[in-house]
């Protein structure tokens, strides 16, 4: 017996009948000791300190205190680029969403059986997936010059790679019987599933795209910090003035504009579900 069996004995059951049945160990302790152990080490490692923590963490409300009342006057400059953002993550999620149905079709295993394949295409989908969308739109920066390009670029990148893997592991759960069928009287893969499979992802296609446009108007909304277009411009040089009144400002604006978005996201959600 080792030393977890003997910290952590088995329980016996006696049923009814006479036997005895030994219930399996619950790992929660060992898992709680490993997750304790990994926190200390983390600790360790970042330098974290509580008590810096406490002490400056009034600071952070001070700055938000010197953004309310927000700089109503300042709103007339930001109407462009908070469009310029709603642009961005509206044109980068629809081309994202659109390119990868090829790439997510041939990353199905139950659609091509060559596991070859299926493997190079989940390996590109998972290190595009690793990009943060701002080295992505610091590269894009660098090839298509500054502006809402490169933003919209770094949009349709990081779409691309999340809803292809949601989408090829929908298409994975699709009962089959219909393209098999389709493929035994002479279809090629490609009808086949357009016509057999398309139908029965498509409601969730849809709606994770919008879910994905949702989250893309907030993180369309840094890309300026890198040169990249919309609200992040504006945002990184009321900061850098310290004019907190205006990034009030420009921050109220976001989160009005983000909330109608959800709104509206989510009731399509629903009929679409």
């Amino acid at each position: 017996m080792n030393l977890y069996d003997k910290v952590f004995p088995p329980k016996v059951i006696v049923l009814p009948n006479g036997k005895n049945v030994t219930k399996p160990r619950s790992r929660a302790p060992l898992a709680a000791a490993v997750l304790l152990a990994l926190t200390v080490l983390s600790v360790k490692v970042t330098g974290f300190d509580m008590s810096l923590l406490a002490r400056r963490i009034k600071e952070f409300f001070v700055i938000l205190g010197q953004m309310i009342p927000p700089q109503w006057s300042y709103m007339p400059q930001i109407w462009q680029p908070l469009f310029d953002t709603i642009k961005m993550s509206l044109l980068g999620s629809v081309i994202g969403s659109l390119l990868v149905v090829p790439f997510a079709m041939l990353a199905s295993s139950n659609i091509i059986h060559n596991r070859a394949v299926v493997s190079v295409m989940r390996l590109i989908l998972s290190i595009i997936r690793t990009l943060p969308t701002l080295v992505t739109a610091l590269i894009a920066t660098y090839v298509f010059g500054l502006g809402t390009l490169a933003g919209t670029t770094a949009i349709a990148v990081f779409t691309f790679a999340y809803i292809g893997k949601i989408l090829y592991e929908e298409i994975e759960t699709v009962d089959m019987g219909a393209f098999e069928a389709m493929e035994a009287m002479g279809s090629t893969k490609v009808r086949a599933f357009i016509s057999s499979i398309v139908p029965q992802v498509l409601p969730s296609y849809l709606s994770n795209c919008l879910f994905c446009f949702e989250g893309n108007v907030r993180y369309a909304s840094i890309l300026g910090y890198v040169g990249a277009g919309g609200l992040g411009l504006i945002l990184n040089e009321k900061i850098g003035w310290r004019e907190y009144s205006s990034v009030g400002m420009i921050l109220l604006a976001l989160f009005v504009t983000v909330f109608i978005i959800e709104s509206i996201s989510r009731a399509a959600r629903k009929r679409l579900v």
